[in-house]
């Protein structure tokens, strides 16, 4: 069976023989973009409508998602340019949380044509900066520092995306708070939690890491007037679904949408599982991990996880991979945490779990130390890890199953034995 993948902005085939599943995000018939778009902003939660919105206000921020994320932004500023262009004074932050600046390439994923006509109102978030405004403590011992130009600007446009990841539950909703305009140390602090048990895919209550940004967007949001645009896309980006108003209330509403898209159900696990991580999120092997985090979960014990990445700007933030790179065993990178966490390190502790029960390999176009100091063996050629991880299989005694999940970084599979 020939099967086609996204290996960076290409489709390349791999060949299988066997028993296989393809799990990839549901076909949902999309309705009229622009429609779904004006009816969420037209029938907010608990807001007057955006036009009476933004007609009120003389300031205006639009946060909005950076290249890593696959939020629909510039269909939407396609959809508003008249009024926003109308608008005396609006500015957009690049909500890029603990990232890097965006590149030119970047900025055309996330602004699209609106790039050239918005270029010089376009500011980018940096988490580093020295004079953060401080909004108390969450319960959690969570120091909460935002971006001062949220309380110049004080009217704010959240332009978001709803998906599930990896140990918030799902990206979206206060995601563009913390970490998007948060200071480094109050991410690092949030990002901790995700080393709890609670932290996974698909989990809001009891999950430590949504509940404490629930808590910090919350802190931000005093005296602040927020008006909040969620949306659902499908695997190619178009808009499935859209809501809009109250921050939070915005963000619940799209969840079971997100759900109807992302949550893949399958009938039994694989002995080899190729999780892709698709364009944008092949960007780095630090965010490609997602889909590692995802592919396991379709994964047998002793089985052998293949992760497809481009890899295009490298390994991204190589906090977690000096981590790994430590580690003579994936046990040993507990050990190492426990005397201080990093920002990252939860990165390098989700992949050393995998590597205490599975083999990871990956498919990238990173140098081979590299990959091995995070833990996987490297290739070069997809056909060649399939065709091993087979044999290897088989070596074993088995008759290899295998799951391709070619949308790996926003699939996640449900189910099987």
């Amino acid at each position: 069976m020939k099967i086609d993948i996204p290996y960076g902005e290409e489709l390349t085939s791999i060949e299988i023989d066997g028993d296989y599943d393809i799990l990839l995000p549901k076909k949902i018939k999309v309705k009229d973009e622009e429609t779904t778009i004006l009816n969420a902003l037209n029938n907010p939660i608990g807001r007057e409508s955006f036009d009476e919105f933004i007609e009120k206000i003389k300031h205006l921020l639009v946060i909005v998602n950076d290249a890593t994320r696959p939020t629909p932004t510039p269909k939407i500023l396609e959809i508003l340019s008249s009024k926003l262009l109308d608008h005396p004074d609006v500015k957009f932050i690049v909500a890029t949380g603990s990232h890097k600046p965006p590149t030119e390439k970047g900025y055309r994923f996330i602004f699209g044509e609106n790039y050239e006509v918005f270029k010089e109102n376009i500011i980018v978030h940096d988490s580093r900066r020295n004079d953060m405004i401080y909004k108390g403590i969450s319960s959690r011992g969570t120091k909460i520092l935002v971006n001062p130009i949220l309380y110049e600007y004080k009217n704010i446009f959240i332009i978001g995306s709803v998906e599930p990841h990896y140990f918030a539950g799902y990206t979206g909703g206060r995601k563009s708070f913390i970490p998007g305009v948060s200071a480094f140390k109050t991410i690092e602090l949030n990002h901790s939690f995700a080393l709890n048990r609670e932290a996974k895919s698909l989990a809001l209550k009891g999950n430590p890491v949504h509940e404490d940004m629930i808590e910090i967007a919350d802190k931000i949001m005093e005296g602040l007037n927020v008006f909040s645009l969620q949306t659902v896309v499908t695997n190619d980006r178009k808009i499935y679904a859209a809501t809009a108003g109250e921050l939070h209330a915005s963000f619940e509403k799209a969840v079971p949408y997100a759900n109807e898209v992302f949550s893949v159900p399958f009938r039994e696990k694989g002995d080899i599982v190729i999780t892709v991580a698709p364009p944008p999120l092949d960007i780095n092997l630090y965010q490609s991990q997602k889909a590692l985090d995802n592919g396991k979960l379709a994964l047998k014990e002793n089985g052998i996880l293949i992760l497809v990445s481009k890899c295009r700007n490298g390994a991204g933030d190589d906090t977690f991979l000096k981590l790994l790179s430590k580690a003579s065993k994936p046990d040993e990178v507990y050990e190492i945490i426990k005397k201080g966490y990093k920002l990252g390190y939860h990165k390098a502790a989700k992949i050393a779990e995998i590597a205490t029960w599975a083999d990871i390999w990956a498919v990238t176009s990173l140098n081979e130390d590299t990959v091995r100091k995070a833990l996987m063996k490297p290739y070069k050629d997809i056909q060649k890890a399939v065709d091993d991880a087979i044999n290897i299989i088989r070596k074993r005694g088995g008759k290899p199953r295998i799951i391709v999940l070619p949308q790996g970084s926003i699939t996640v599979p449900r189910g099987g034995n």
